[in-house]
C-alpha cells in the first residue's frame, strides 16, 4: 500500500470528513487522492489561514476537518491557529510538508525550516516529526489523540518520509 493512501485511510478512520489543502508537491499524491475519494469533501484553498478558516467552518457544522500544507506558511497561520483554532477548542489535524531539511532541494525552502518547530512550540503546539515511511503508522493515534483533546497537532513529513515513500 503506498504512504498515500495509508495517510487517506488513517484520515478517514479516524473520521476526517473535510480536508482543505494548498498545493505542495511533496504532498501532491495525498491530494490526488482527497480529491477522488467520496470519503472526503475536499476543498483547495488559496491561503493557508483561509484554510484554516474553512476546517473551522466544518467543525462548527459538525464534521472532522484537517489541513495539508506546508511548513513555508506556519507563519502567515499564526493568526488563524491563536484566534480561531486554539481560542475555540478546534481539533485540527495539519499534515505539513516539512520544506527545507536535510534532503530538500530548494534553497529558499531552508530558512522557514529553521523557524516552524520554534514557532509551533510558541503557539503551545503539540508537534510530531516523521522522518520513515513507517512513521506513518502513528497518525492514527495522533489523529484520536488531536480529536480527544480538541486541540491542534502539527504532523511534519520532511524529504526523508517521501523519499523513502511508495
Amino acid at each position: 500500500m503506498s504512504i498515500h493512501r495509508k495517510i487517506t485511510d488513517s484520515l478517514a478512520r479516524n473520521r476526517v470528513e473535510f480536508v482543505t489543502t494548498v498545493p505542495c508537491k511533496q504532498l501532491a499524491g495525498v491530494i490526488d487522492l482527497l480529491t477522488s475519494d467520496d470519503r472526503f469533501l475536499h476543498v483547495p484553498a488559496n491561503k493557508e489561514d483561509e484554510g484554516m478558516g474553512l476546517c473551522a467552518g466544518a467543525y462548527m457544522g459538525g464534521k472532522r476537518a484537517g489541513i495539508i500544507m506546508q511548513n513555508t506558511a506556519i507563519g502567515v497561520t499564526i493568526n488563524a491557529l491563536v484566534t480561531l483554532i486554539q481560542y475555540y477548542n478546534i481539533p485540527l489535524p495539519m499534515l505539513i510538508s516539512y520544506r527545507g531539511e536535510v534532503g530538500e532541494k530548494v534553497a529558499c525552502q531552508v530558512e522557514m525550516a529553521v523557524h516552524t518547530k520554534g514557532l509551533l512550540a510558541q503557539l503551545g503546539i503539540p508537534t510530531y516529526h516523521f522522518h520513515r515511511p513507517d512513521d506513518a503508522e502513528e497518525l492514527d493515534g495522533i489523529l484520536a489523540h488531536c480529536f480527544m483533546a480538541r486541540k491542534p497537532v502539527a504532523i511534519l513529513m520532511d524529504a526523508s518520509f517521501w523519499g523513502g515513500a511508495k
